[in-house]
């Protein structure tokens, strides 16, 4: 990923169930979110209002696949937000030890437990813990933050 501007970055982990994590130019989360449309027009309505109410967004990491993020990338697009669209295997593999990723189940429970560090550690103004279908936009927003040199390490706060 390219050096980003300072601003805003948008992680999505797609689906209609859409979880979102916004984080600022210092490399903190500022919010997350969680919503489920109903259909693909829904949630495109739903996009083109998420990105307007958004000063200052660059870029937008996005994790998943299929016609969802076309959707994305058409709305970003037509801002000028470029979108990185990465695998999970992706940020997996820079935020959680190969020891903790041997299993499913332990790769999910050592997700949430980085993910509350990073909502601890950013002190969000949303809930203080994240619903364990957050914790994937949140770690690909970490994720995407230190490729894009916005924070030069994992802070020690967050290692575990």
């Amino acid at each position: 990923m390219e050096p980003a501007a300072p601003g805003f970055l948008l992680a999505v982990d797609l689906g209609l169930t859409t979880r979102l994590a916004l984080f600022g130019s210092g490399g903190r989360l500022r919010w997350y979110r969680s919503w489920h449309y109903a259909d693909t027009a829904a949630l495109r309505r739903a996009i083109h209002r998420l990105l307007g109410g958004i000063p200052d967004l660059a870029p937008i990491c996005v994790v998943g696949g299929g016609n969802l993020r076309g959707v994305w990338e058409h709305e970003a697009k037509k801002r000028g937000v470029p979108v990185e669209a990465i695998a999970a295997e992706t940020w997996r593999a820079r935020l959680i030890y190969a020891r903790d990723r041997r299993s499913s189940r332990q790769a999910k429970r050592k997700a949430r437990e980085l993910a509350r560090r990073v909502t601890t550690w950013s002190r969000p103004s949303s809930r203080p813990t994240p619903a364990q279908d957050a914790s994937d936009a949140i770690l690909v927003g970490l994720w995407g933050v230190l490729a894009a040199g916005r924070l030069a390490e994992i802070p020690q706060e967050l290692r575990g």
